[in-house]
């Protein structure tokens, strides 16, 4: 077996083990693609009208939620800038529940309780990342077929690599040809002309699917600092205040960022931990956020030793791990990058099926082309045997 034929065997069987799910991963991939644009049009809640006055502070929300949500644990309460509702959120592990609050900030109106297990977008992450599947099982399993889909994407390459005389054929698909060859045609010319764009998909997906993977990229970027996000300790809070901590906070970083997008302050989790707030100057990504710390009591900041602290003091490596997510969605180039990532995803998608395709049109060829000599070998018998 030569060395091709070798690598076109490993190609087909990693493929058909690993197709489904990379079929399902790439779909849903495709259909997370929009997801913020879609939901700012469908749903009018999201929108208050602004008003020349100041907005209710975090406690005063977190109670207005807790009336509605007694027995679930509070997580954060979102200001965004402009004219958008506040969002309080619960959610805890056990027992598993989400919920979104939208408020009207400035009034406290409820305008509407969301629970996000019922949300579609949220069902299509839950898919993405876990298949539908309890997460200690479907997070491997999208991790192992992500890097065996990485394989393939190099072995794919190596088997499209054309001949000196075919280099042509390999750049365009024969509309008016037979259906198997138009299905070979746009998993080979589909499959080339994404990869570059799939392998990035794939990559930044592993970052999260394999902490070793993602641990790797970074210290490979000459990071030195803890990659995984920890709430910082706190000191014992003190007796209730005139003005509660948390609002008191929430009033410095307002004053001293009345322009940013979006002020996220969570609650802390127990009297241990502190006060975790981020801020995101530009909404549509990520990574540009300020993650901060500060102690309950006193309020004084808490310096970390995480890629999730301050933009003012991230590396290179910082940022890069940092902007994983922007990179996997294309939020890191806006619209363009989006529509972008949409397109690969779905071809993605198509490759499995046409790969499918391909093996089995091939088995059927062969399974069909021995019909005839078969028939032939059944009549010459039988002529046979009446001659006897």
């Amino acid at each position: 077996m030569t060395l091709k034929k070798a690598i076109g065997k490993i190609h087909l069987w990693l493929g058909l083990s690993s197709g489904l799910v990379v079929f399902v991963v790439s779909i849903t991939g495709c259909l997370y693609a929009f997801q913020a644009e879609i939901q700012e049009l469908t749903q009018p809640f999201r929108r208050v009208q602004i008003r020349n006055e100041e907005k209710l502070p975090p406690t005063q929300l977190k109670a207005i939620a807790t009336e509605l949500l007694p027995d679930k644990k509070i997580h954060a309460a979102v200001y965004e800038h402009g004219d958008r509702a506040a969002i309080v959120s619960f959610y805890d592990f056990d027992p598993s529940y989400y919920y979104l609050v939208y408020l009207n900030p400035y009034n406290g109106e409820v305008l509407k309780v969301k629970d996000m297990y019922s949300d579609f977008f949220y069902q299509v992450l839950q898919g993405h990342y876990y298949l539908w599947l309890p997460p200690e099982i479907g997070q491997p399993l999208v991790a192992t077929s992500t890097l065996i889909f990485v394989i393939m994407l190099i072995t794919g390459i190596v088997l499209w690599w054309p001949k000196k005389n075919k280099t042509r054929q390999r750049f365009r698909i024969k509309w008016n040809a037979r259906w198997r060859r138009k299905n070979y045609d746009l998993h080979n010319v589909l499959g080339f002309y994404t990869m570059w764009i799939a392998l990035i998909l794939a990559l930044t997906g592993l970052v999260w699917g394999f902490q070793w993977f993602g641990t790797t990229i970074y210290l490979l970027a000459g990071g030195d600092k803890k990659v995984i996000f920890e709430e910082q300790p706190s000191q014992i809070p003190s007796e209730e205040q005139e003005v509660h901590p948390i609002d008191k906070l929430w009033m410095n970083l307002k004053n001293e960022n009345p322009t940013i997008d979006i002020l996220e302050m969570h609650f802390p989790e127990n009297d241990t931990t502190s006060i975790a707030v981020t801020i995101n100057p530009d909404r549509k990504s990520y990574w540009k956020s300020d993650y901060r710390f500060f102690d309950q009591k006193t309020l004084a900041e808490i310096p970390v030793n995480q890629i999730y602290g301050k933009m003012t003091g991230a590396s290179a490596a910082d940022k890069l791990i940092r902007m994983n997510y922007d990179i996997h969605t294309g939020a890191i180039l806006g619209l363009p990058g989006k529509i972008l990532a949409f397109f690969a995803s779905l071809i993605c998608a198509s490759l499995p099926v046409t790969g499918f395709y391909i093996w089995y049109g091939r088995k059927y060829k062969k399974v069909k082309s021995l019909e005839p000599r078969l028939a032939f070998l059944a009549k010459t018998a039988d002529t046979v045997a009446a001659k006897d």
